[in-house]
């Protein structure tokens, strides 16, 4: 167990947790070398029982033996950087949730026919940028049965760290990746495609023949914009949460659960 005390934001080795972006922890020029954050002791461990590799540890002195103390001993050949909580927050720019921080390997992204393939019920995310609506959804998606999820590539990375910490590591439970084509191109894998928006042509989300389909893919869009008109016009259905005194949508993390649980397999 390499601990390695710091006192600076200079020491080698860290950059990892302070210096370079999501972008550039991501690595889109290099997949096979880029890395994510895991962030709080919860978080990690899922992360770890999921299979995902750790490569270094932040964490703060009084945690060492403390919250991350089962963390460290399970990552006994990777460096753990410790100093100060004041340190390391000025390292990091925000106080670590419960101390500890996880530099880990980005996966490889599965193929989206691979991950459907036994699928009855997927998600589509489809231009949410918001970290904290991604990382909700995917708790949510975890929790209610969802057996996939697919991202447009405008969508936000659900590697993003505040993403992860949101989701309390259900990004690593729910089978995802990316969506190379339209969401129109479900059809081809045998879904039927359920569009979230408010439209003339919208039913309402308990209709009796959602719940009959045998593949269904629910589709998410932004809030504000919603989805795009060409992804609505092409679903099979436009689906809508019926609502009172006179409310017009919920934020989209809350509509995702209403969905999920509404239709899920019964």
């Amino acid at each position: 167990m390499p601990v390695i005390p710091i006192d600076s934001l200079s020491h080698p080795g860290v950059e990892v947790f302070a210096r370079l972006t999501e972008a550039q922890l991501r690595n889109r020029l290099e997949p096979d070398k880029g890395v994510f954050i895991a962030e709080s002791p919860k978080v990690i461990r899922v992360a770890l029982r999921a299979g995902l590799e750790p490569l270094a540890l932040l964490c703060e002195e009084r945690h060492i033996t403390g919250d991350a103390a089962d963390i460290i001993a399970c990552c006994s050949d990777v460096p753990v950087y410790t100093g100060s909580r004041e340190l390391l927050a000025s390292l990091t720019g925000y106080v670590l949730t419960r101390g500890v921080l996880c530099a880990m390997r980005r996966p490889t992204p599965p193929r989206a026919d691979d991950i459907c393939r036994e699928a009855r019920r997927i998600a589509v995310i489809e231009g949410v940028t918001d970290t904290t609506n991604i990382g909700a959804i995917f708790r949510s998606a975890a929790a209610l049965g969802i057996d996939a999820v697919l991202l447009t590539a405008d969508s936000c990375d659900p590697l993003n760290r505040r993403a992860v910490r949101v989701s309390m590591g259900s990004v690593f439970l729910v089978p995802w990746t990316w969506l190379d084509g339209p969401v129109s191109s479900l059809h081809e894998l045998g879904f039927r495609t359920a569009a979230m928006a408010l439209t003339h042509r919208s039913i309402p989300l308990d209709a009796p023949q959602l719940a009959a389909e045998e593949r269904l893919a629910i589709v998410l869009g932004t809030e504000g914009d919603g989805l795009p008109r060409e992804t609505i016009s092409e679903a099979d259905y436009v689906v809508r949460i019926p609502m009172a005194h006179g409310v017009d949508s919920l934020n989209v993390a809350a509509a995702s659960a209403v969905a999920f649980w509404e239709l899920r397999r019964k």
